[in-house]
């Protein structure tokens, strides 16, 4: 099994020591949105961006019993860190491989850190962080006519005419107001927009209600 990054040109770098162990995070994209009167709402927006993150090191000598590639071909652990170094200012991707295994991904090069460690006289540590990427697509649409056009612009107008705030520690309706509408007499329209979470006291607000402005 090999790590490997490609770029495509006939550039191959090869990580001379396995890691340990790769984490692989993979995470649902959700857009939240707040309803009056009925809550909070996640909406599915497709997947987050995969991260790929491993930890190994670049040795100063090269040992065939845990080192990769042929001893002619070994890196130095400078050289090594300035090609990855090179390899976070790329603007296109790289492709990541993971012999024998089903990784072969598109990636960039999102982080790497650096450690130099007592006793170990010219070997260096890393920590890398891969980021997957993919072509954009724009996806044509019928029409403004079309079923699935009409479809998303509800959930647009909501988002922009429903302002959320969310109450802090010594607030008051007509605080509010002043600071986020700009004139402190209109709490009231807050206060009705917002009185069956607010009660008959609207001076009873309380920290961390979310409150509908406009």
């Amino acid at each position: 099994m090999e790590f490997l990054l490609k770029n495509g040109k006939g550039m191959t770098f090869l990580f001379p020591v396995n890691p340990e162990e790769v984490t692989i995070s993979r995470q649902k994209g959700l857009e939240t949105a707040t309803i009056l009167n009925f809550g909070e709402f996640d909406f599915p927006q497709g997947n987050r961006i995969k991260e790929i993150s491993f930890s190994s090191f670049f040795p100063q000598e090269y040992d065939a019993a845990f080192c990769k590639g042929l001893e002619r071909d070994h890196i130095k652990p400078q050289t090594a860190m300035n090609k990855l170094n090179e390899f976070l200012t790329y603007k296109t991707p790289l492709q990541f491989v993971i012999t024998k295994t089903a990784v072969n991904v598109p990636v960039y090069v999102a982080s790497h850190q650096s450690t130099f460690r007592g006793g170990e006289v010219g070997d260096v540590y890393f920590d890398i962080t891969l980021r997957t990427w993919s072509d954009m697509k724009v996806a044509k649409t019928a029409g403004s006519s079309g079923a699935s056009g009409t479809n998303k612009k509800p959930r647009a107008d909501m988002k922009e005419k429903n302002k959320i705030y969310t109450v802090k520690a010594g607030d008051s309706l007509s605080k509010i107001a002043k600071l986020e509408l700009g004139d402190s007499s209109k709490w009231n329209q807050i206060y009705k927009l917002n009185q069956k979470m607010i009660g008959k006291d609207p001076n009873a607000i309380k920290p961390g209600q979310k409150l509908v402005l406009s």
